[in-house]
């Protein structure tokens, strides 16, 4: 099954894909026949990281592509650097192509599936004299590539006869060469003007164990050589690649035309996602959590898919994103605003309220009988009626919000002063009496009255305040951490003013605060389940937390910036 749940057929599917159109225009001319069985499309990634956001971009796009036209979608992992690919990743890959929505079925397949076919095609180049072992350093061959402006020069191994090719590459798989001593390169044109088109590398000797096939190879074939070809043993009928990748494609051609494939993919290039307040490089987030700037590969302020669903975001809000931001050929920069944005449209329509105080000022209320509570009825969503209420207790002590008091409010503070009267989200009417304060003059207590005619927020005299602030009962409260994030970088391009991108990293990405005081209920969330704290955001479970140490997440706040300056334009 390509479709992913939660009714995606009312997600937007964005601007106009151009992607789609060809796809529809390949169908429509017949280019699309039994052979290939209809459209097949696969999602690429190399397991030597965690998936960030910009791969949600290539999922979506993938998967979605194939739900369109009733085709179907492969999940393959390109594995040709066993220098840095981890079962770790590829098990980390899996989960998040599902947990965001996506199953590819039977389809599961491995680049190192086809290394003996691989390695046999290798050797079909070098039999056509289409390929050459060369003994120039890496460094060597860089400086005979020659530059954009100049063209390449032969390496002077070029012309080595057939038989002395296949000899040194089976050697070369035999492990009897030093890693870098030898490599395999395809023989094309040292004066192309596409640099990727002069001589590139095939094959390259690396003794390292491969987490899938171990000690069994000593030769690796690059990126270019394993991807193209393994598109044609799938019978993938459009490869679908970010733009990075278009001076590719005419190696990407050449290889398909000069070997026996079974089938003849097609690459299509399209934009990658660029976002604003962080960094979408794998080299660089790998950086990140090597250096230990960040807590990990799913930090919740990391762009990770893992880091975004430990952190709350729905995988709904990150498919709905992905089809908004639409497929293009231009680069351009989405705002992390606009991602919150989605997320809001998800949480706000789905997250059941709570009631969390996260700076908590402890209130007396000093006519409310000791020793005693109450439970009070608490809408879950109040434009939801179908998730119904639940009972929250109420008692003598509880706490509020300390920027909900002020002692000298301003004039349109309305919210609780001494004398001043204000509500209790779904209890009573209160007043402040009297302010408490230590040593210092902090304020550590108010005593308040309360009038128990208000039962559930309204005065049957008719009168009104104009303040409604939450609240805790104190006795029954959960104590928790909470966990406030922020952008990871300062600056909208980490890294663009010339200076390291890490110098952009903001300091203040996290504030974790302690002895928060939550409703008990929430003794009862599950880890990643998404709630509101009433006029606070939307949090989750982390999965720090422990039965008497509940740790929360917050995962956007309630104020949507970007829908304002929408507003504005």
């Amino acid at each position: 099954m390509n479709t992913p749940p939660d009714n995606p057929e009312t997600e937007d599917e964005g601007p106009g894909n151009f992607i789609r159109d060809i796809v529809a225009g390949d169908i429509a001319a017949g280019r699309v026949g039994e052979k290939t069985r209809g459209i097949v499309t696969r999602f690429p990634p190399e397991p030597n990281g965690y998936l960030h956001l910009g791969h949600a971009k290539s999922i979506v796009l993938n998967f979605g592509i194939a739900a369109d036209f009733n085709g179907r979608c492969h999940l393959r992992f390109d594995d040709t650097n066993p220098v840095k690919e981890e079962m770790e990743f590829i098990k980390a890959i899996e989960e998040d192509v599902r947990w965001l929505g996506f199953d590819w079925g039977e389809h599961l397949y491995f680049a190192s599936d086809n290394f003996e076919t691989l390695y046999q095609w290798a050797e079909h180049l070098i039999k056509n004299e289409k390929a050459y072992v060369d003994d120039l350093t890496a460094d060597d061959i860089r400086e005979y590539r020659g530059t954009l402006t100049e063209p390449g020069r032969p390496s002077p191994f070029r012309d080595r006869g057939v038989d002395e090719n296949l000899d040194l590459f089976r050697r070369m798989r035999a492990g009897e060469f030093a890693d870098g001593e030898r490599v395999l390169r395809a023989k094309i044109d040292m004066a192309a003007g596409n640099i990727n088109m002069r001589d590139p590398v095939l094959y390259r000797i690396l003794h390292a164990d491969h987490p899938r096939t171990g000690n069994a190879w000593s030769i690796y074939p690059t990126y270019d050589f394993a991807h193209g070809q393994s598109d044609a043993i799938e019978g993938i009928t459009h490869s679908l690649c970010t733009l990075e990748f278009e001076d590719h494609r005419p190696l990407y051609d050449w290889l398909i035309e000069n070997l026996p494939v079974p089938a003849t993919p097609h690459q299509y290039e399209f934009a990658r996602l660029n976002l604003t307040n962080t960094v979408l490089s794998k080299r660089r987030l790998t950086q990140l959590v090597t250096e230990n700037h960040v807590q990990g590969w799913n930090d919740p302020r990391m762009p990770t898919i893992s880091g975004l669903r430990r952190r709350g975001v729905p995988a709904a809000a990150i498919r709905d994103f992905c089809n908004r931001i639409g497929v293009t050929k231009a680069a351009s920069t989405a705002e992390t605003a606009y991602l919150d944005h989605c997320t809001r449209d998800i949480l706000n329509a789905e997250a059941p309220r709570r009631l969390g105080v996260l700076d908590p000022l402890k209130v007396v209320i000093e006519n409310y009988p000791e020793g005693e509570s109450e439970e009070l009825d608490a809408a879950n969503h109040p434009g939801d009626e179908t998730q119904g209420t639940r009972k929250v207790p109420f008692s003598r002590e509880i706490y509020i919000e300390r920027s909900d008091f002020m002692e000298e409010p301003p004039k349109k503070f309305f919210r609780l002063g001494p004398g001043r009267e204000v509500r209790l989200r779904f209890a009573y009417f209160i007043i402040c009496t009297d302010v408490i304060k230590d040593a210092d003059g902090t304020v550590t207590e108010l005593h308040c009255t309360y009038d128990p005619e208000t039962r559930g927020g309204n005065a049957p005299d008719g009168r009104k305040v104009k303040g409604t602030i939450h609240w805790v009962s104190a006795p029954q409260a959960l104590t928790a951490e909470v966990r406030l994030y922020e952008h990871l970088f300062n600056e909208s391009e980490p890294g663009s003013g010339g200076t390291d991108f890490l110098d952009d990293i903001n300091p203040d990405s996290l504030s974790v605060l302690k002895g928060c005081k939550l409703e008990p209920s929430l003794a009862d969330l599950g880890l990643g389940d998404n709630v509101q704290f009433e006029r606070q955001g939307y949090f989750c479970l982390d999965t720090d937390s422990s039965a008497d140490a509940p740790v929360f997440n917050r995962t956007v706040g309630l104020r949507d910036s970007w829908a304002k300056t929408q507003k504005k334009d």
